[in-house]
C-alpha cells in the first residue's frame, strides 16, 4: 500500500517534497475520486493492462486479478541486489529513507517473513471532499523470497478516506548493471471504484515516487561502500 509532511527535525533532500506529495496523493486523494474528475476526462498514466493469471508473483502469489485499479513500473538500481532488497524489507527503517512515513510499527517480532504484520502512518492533505487526515495502514505479508520477492495487502484508513485492500508485490532481479525492481498493486474498495481511471493515475504517481526514493537511497549507500 502507497503512502506529506516532513517530520521534524528530518532534512529534506532536493527534489523530497514533490516525491512525498506525489506519494501521499496515491491514498489521500482517494477520497475525493468521486467528485473529481469525470472518467470520460480521466487518462491513467502508464497503466498497464489488466492481467487475469501469468503476471510476476511472489511464491506463487501476485496483485488481485479481478481488482479494476493497478499499476505496475520498473527501474533499474545500481546497487547491490541484497543491499536493495534488505533496504525496502527492512520495514522500520523507512522513515529513514521515505519522508512521507511519518511512524511505523512491526506488529510481531523476528525477521520479516509471510505473516508478518506492521503498521504505519502517513499524513493525507485536505481535498475538496475530504479533510487533511493521518491514513493509518495495516500490511500484512503474504509472501516473501529473500532477494526475490515480497507480497503485502491491507486497508489504509483515515477520516474520511478508506481503501478497503491495497495488495503490492515488488520482485527484485539481478540484472547487467545492477537490479532491477518491478512493483504492482491493485486497490479495491467502494470508494476508490467511483473514478477507476482517475484512481489508477494517482496509484501511479506514488508508486513511481517509491520507487524513485528506493533509488535515490540504495544507491546512496552503494556509493559510500565503494568510497569506503
Amino acid at each position: 500500500m502507497n503512502r506529506l509532511s516532513v517530520p521534524s527535525g528530518r532534512r529534506l533532500r532536493p527534489g523530497g517534497r514533490m516525491r512525498a506529495t506525489a506519494v501521499t496523493l496515491s491514498l489521500a486523494a482517494a477520497g475525493a475520486l468521486a467528485g473529481t474528475v469525470p472518467a470520460a476526462q480521466a487518462a491513467p498514466v502508464h497503466s498497464a493492462p489488466v492481467h487475469h493469471g501469468g503476471g510476476p508473483q511472489c511464491r506463487g502469489e501476485g496483485v488481485d486479478p479481478a481488482a479494476l485499479i493497478r499499476y505496475r513500473s520498473d527501474i533499474l538500481i545500481k546497487a547491490p541486489l541484497s543491499s536493495v532488497f534488505t533496504l525496502q524489507a527492512d520495514v522500520e527503517r523507512w522513515p529513514d529513507w521515505q519522508e512521507p512515513v511519518l511512524s511505523m510499527k512491526r506488529l510481531d517480532p523476528g525477521p520479516l517473513r509471510k505473516g508478518s504484520r506492521f503498521r504505519w502512518t502517513t499524513p493525507a492533505p485536505p481535498t475538496p471532499t475530504t479533510p487533511a487526515t493521518t491514513l493509518t495502514i495495516t500490511s500484512t505479508v503474504r509472501q516473501l523470497r529473500h532477494d526475490a520477492c515480497i507480497l503485502w495487502s491491507g486497508p489504509a484508513i483515515g477520516d474520511g478516506v478508506r481503501i478497503d485492500e491495497g495488495v503490492h508485490l515488488w520482485t527484485f532481479t539481478r540484472v547487467r548493471g545492477g537490479v532491477r525492481v518491478h512493483t504492482e498493486e491493485t486497490w479495491t474498495g467502494d470508494q476508490v471504484e467511483a473514478d477507476v481511471p482517475r484512481a489508477t493515475e494517482i496509484l501511479g504517481q506514488g508508486l513511481e515516487a517509491w520507487l524513485a526514493d528506493l533509488k535515490a537511497a540504495a544507491e546512496a549507500r552503494a556509493g559510500r561502500r565503494t568510497v569506503r
